[in-house]
């Protein structure tokens, strides 16, 4: 039982050093969940961006994202998320710089919630509304650049 109880506390310690030592690193188990639904994800995820990650494509991201779609509104300068928005309800705006999230999520799934909006949250579907599907793709190029070099993922 001491055993026990002593493996518990150092499990505990060591995720506590983890958290401590890489609060950026250290994902929200939340923020890794689709939000796409089961039966369209595997669709979504064969969705490949057709433009690349060139430094004239993320720039019309850009560019967009400040602009036309008012990306920056919720999402930030920083594409770090706003806490504090005055009204808005449910879950916060996703912080685009998040490591984990960039990797677990694909680009077909990023133009899907552009596409379909993200139930349980206040993303709006974008597309067609506010955005063309090419400006979409441009859009999630410039998402993507706040991971900080990570590239699309594809499966």
């Amino acid at each position: 039982m001491i055993r026990r109880k002593l493996g518990r506390l150092l499990v505990g310690f060591f995720i506590f050093q983890i958290l401590w030592a890489f609060p950026s690193e250290a994902a929200d188990l939340e923020v890794l969940k689709p939000r796409v639904p089961q039966d369209q994800i595997a669709e979504a995820r064969s969705w490949e961006n057709p433009f690349p990650s060139t430094p004239e494509n993320i720039e019309k991201g850009k560019h967009i994202f400040h602009g036309k779609a008012f990306c920056v509104t919720c999402h930030g300068p920083d594409g770090k998320g706003l806490g504090d928005i005055p009204g808005l309800r449910g879950k916060l705006p996703r912080n685009f710089t998040d490591k984990t999230w960039q990797a677990a999520r694909t680009d077909g799934e990023l133009f899907w919630i552009l596409q379909n909006g993200s139930q349980g949250t206040a993303m709006a579907s974008f597309i067609p509304l506010v955005l063309t599907e090419e400006e979409a793709w441009y859009v999630i190029l410039y998402v993507r650049s706040f991971g900080n070099g990570v590239e699309s993922r594809k499966e």
